[in-house]
């Protein structure tokens, strides 16, 4: 404060700045690098007494982190939800390291295929890797993950006003309102938002950073040049919105930088370049390995007439829920307005009107703080085009980084009505603080009731199509919930509803027909699957189970060019491999067939890879391959009681008899109604001495197994007897055997031996 008061006095004993010119020129006296201060009339009455002045900045904004933390850890219980499933639990690229080198040179789902959207934000599955190699698959360290973000966001955003605007109480007010702004509970509880918070870090600090650039006397600051430079590169690879900095840069350094007047235009160049030459750079990343600047997917096919109108009506829209957080939702459509004169474009014309009005008046007798409308509007502009945006334009998740500039003029005009309160005496002092009291109280509980949303796939879907009735897509989403928890009634019913609106949409037709492929009515399913690759032949999942529906009805000369296509689609896609896999496994292409089940489990570690892989290894002689394919598919299903019983054969394959029995009694605790670990169980005892373990195991086997299967037992058994002297118990458990298995012709020598030489 001292520092402004100082400003303050030189503007009165001078009433103009150093440059002799009107207009608030920056003093030679020695100043950071805030704004240019407003007039008297304005700054003194936020300025007037400090809040909190005994506290030092470190111990504010440990309350500011406790404050914001307090209403959204009822958000650290709740699950995965819509976004979450695909980009975590069903991401490859997040569950190895393996793919370190394509999270940075392909589009964030290029694990999805073709129809993949061309999002550009490594730094997203960075941190999910990350995450998910200390908390696995579990929700919780992703949301904590995702509240601490916050956390830093709120300190950032008062280290920068305080630094931007040499205002400590600014600073508090405005990382107070940012903590407990409501609009910003999609991005905080959502685990999907995650790269709203870390542009929003990086942004932060990158102007932080930039500000520091500029020092006393002309003088340049090339260690604050490099890491501006630094957290630019990680704002860029957090989220699109970051080329959008360099602009705000450039404006802030012609018209707001408080030396202004007595840098030369190249000293101002110097300080932004950087920060353009990187965007530059990233551009052409874009264009030369991603392929495309834009996100190459949309659902809004608008004239660019109505994309103009449609962003007047978002920019209302925006607006409005900054000032009035009520009635939010998420995932709702968005439907482009077709008239100027509809109400929602009316509402963004007056939203327009009314930033340009409080734009003029502040530009006049506050300048500085006209800054924060520039910092709305600037970085919330390329959401604003419906044509680049999903059929979901508008997401309140959008608001986060934007609403740091909102924060800043709600401050201030809160400030300002503390000021004006407190020169009418105390009563107007304790209304005003009763007054923020319920609205910090308001707030924050509208948060902890917002989290709520997002607890399950259930309460997320259900409240949003009770706001949004049309959403077809969030009504397939809530039939795949039910899918998923393994309730096909209710899964049908939704997606016939969605039907019912979208008779045409793809994705419901594919998911119409997994519910007749469960059912084996393999003609309905084939029909839908169909009806779904005509609306949209990019639908690889339509591609996949038709191949699949193919396969199971034995037509395999159809099935297979429907399964390669699923795999031309989605290469990364771990079920389209197995299920090729399977059809040239069951043609006996055996090499083809590993082929498919390899990068199965290279795209993702999965139990079906591993099994079919075991088995390929296992009748193709090599017994360690095996092993080590059974080991890991163990692994991934430690109480799959077959899975036992295989690695016992292994072992038992290569004398390792004590390990085989510890597997085939594992398998018997498991499932002790399976013969098949009981037949191997007496094996292995035979083979160590333990005969009469062997035989209660076989007898076992014996009563376990249908009568028509049990030769093997008989034989087992047999072979036993015979090799304890035991001649004509052996000869009549042969003769039992060879009734189901006439043909066996150990069985038959041995029973021939026995009869030649009597009991």
């Amino acid at each position: 404060m001292a520092a402004v008061r100082s400003a303050q006095a030189g503007h009165k004993r001078r009433g103009r700045g150093a440059s002799g010119r009107k207009g608030g020129g920056a003093s030679r006296e020695p100043q950071s690098t805030g704004l240019n201060p407003p007039p008297p009339d304005l700054l003194s009455e936020v300025s007037e007494r400090q809040l909190f002045a005994r506290f030092s900045d470190f111990t504010l904004m440990a309350v500011l982190a406790v404050a914001a933390a307090l209403p959204y850890l009822n958000a650290l219980r709740n699950g995965f939800v819509s976004d979450d499933r695909t980009q975590v639990l069903q991401s490859p690229y997040i569950h190895s390291f393996h793919f370190l080198a394509k999270i940075f040179t392909t589009p964030v789902a290029s694990y999805v295929g073709v129809k993949a959207p061309n999002y550009y934000r490594p730094l997203m599955n960075v941190g999910y890797l990350l995450c998910y190699r200390v908390f696995g698959p579990h929700p919780f360290g992703f949301h904590l993950v995702n509240l601490v973000l916050h956390l830093l966001v709120v300190c950032a955003v008062f280290l920068l006003t305080k630094r931007m605007f040499q205002n400590r109480d600014l600073a508090l007010m405005a990382a107070a309102l940012f903590a407990l702004h409501p609009i910003h509970t999609e991005a905080v509880a959502w685990i999907a938002a995650g790269p709203d918070l870390e542009l929003s870090i990086f942004y932060l600090l990158t102007f932080w950073f930039f500000l520091a650039v500029a020092q006393p006397g002309g003088r340049f600051s090339y260690l604050a040049q490099l890491g501006m430079a630094g957290s630019f590169v990680l704002a860029l690879l957090s989220k699109e919105q970051a080329v959008t900095l360099p602009v705000l840069a450039t404006v802030y350094e012609h018209f707001y930088r408080p030396d202004r007047e007595e840098t030369r235009p190249t000293q101002k160049v110097q300080r932004y370049a950087v920060l353009w030459l990187l965007s530059v750079a990233y551009l052409l990343f874009r264009v030369r390995v991603l392929g495309a600047l834009s996100s190459g997917f949309s659902a809004n096919s608008l004239t660019w007439f109505r994309t103009f109108l449609s962003a007047l009506a978002l920019l209302g829209q925006y607006l409005w829920k900054a000032l009035w957080p009520v009635n939010l939702r998420v995932l709702c459509p968005f439907h482009a307005p077709l008239s100027l004169f509809e109400l929602r474009v009316v509402g963004g014309l007056a939203g327009l009107a009314g930033c340009s009005a409080l734009f003029s008046y502040l530009w006049r007798h506050a300048r500085g703080l006209s800054f924060g409308l520039v910092w709305m509007l600037i970085p919330l502009a390329p959401v604003l085009n419906a044509r680049w945006m999903p059929i979901a334009a508008f997401e309140e998740r959008y608001l986060y980084l934007p609403s740091v500039g909102f924060c800043w003029l709600l401050g201030w005009g809160l400030l300002r009505l503390r000021a004006r309160a407190s020169t009418r005496g105390a009563i107007w002092s304790r209304t005003l603080a009763t007054a923020f009291g319920i609205l910090v109280a308001l707030c924050s509980l509208r948060i902890v009731t917002r989290n709520r949303d997002w607890q399950n796939d259930f309460t997320l879907y259900t409240n949003t199509l009770t706001a949004c009735p049309d959403a077809v897509y969030v009504r397939n989403f809530l039939g795949s919930a039910y899918w998923e928890k393994g309730d096909a009634q209710s899964a049908e019913r939704e997606w016939r509803k969605a039907l019912e609106v979208a008779p045409q949409d793809s994705v419901t037709l594919g998911a119409l027909g997994m519910v007749y492929l469960k059912e084996q009515h393999y003609s309905e399913a084939i029909e839908f699957f169909k009806k779904a690759l005509e609306s949209d032949p990019g639908n690889g999942d339509a591609h996949l189970y038709l191949g699949v529906s193919y396969m199971d009805t034995h037509f395999l000369e159809l099935a297979e060019p429907e399964l390669r296509t699923a795999v031309s689609l989605s290469p990364l896609s771990s079920n389209a491999r197995n299920a090729l896999g399977k059809l040239y496994l069951g043609e006996g292409r055996t090499a083809e067939a590993e082929e498919q089940f390899r990068r199965s489990v290279e795209i993702e570690p999965n139990l079906m890879g591993y099994e079919k892989l075991a088995l390929i290894h296992w009748h193709g002689g090599h017994v360690r391959a095996a092993e080590r394919d059974w080991r890991e598919a163990h692994r991934l299903a430690p109480n799959d009681s077959s899975i036992l019983n295989d690695l016992g054969l292994v072992c038992a394959k290569q004398g390792r008899y004590t390990e085989a029995v510890s597997f085939f009694r594992k398998a018997i605790e498991l499932e002790p109604d399976d013969p098949n670990p009981h037949l191997n169980l007496g094996i292995a005892y035979g083979k160590t001495g333990q005969n009469a373990s062997a035989e209660t195991e076989f007898r076992t086997a014996l009563s376990l197994s249908p009568q028509q299967q049990n030769s093997q037992v008989h034989f087992k058994l047999g072979a036993l007897y015979l090799s304890m002297g035991r001649r004509a118990e052996a000869l009549r458990e042969y003769q039992a055997g060879l009734k189901s298995d006439p043909e066996n012709r150990e069985a038959l020598a041995a029973v021939q031996k026995l009869s030649s030489h009597g009991p």
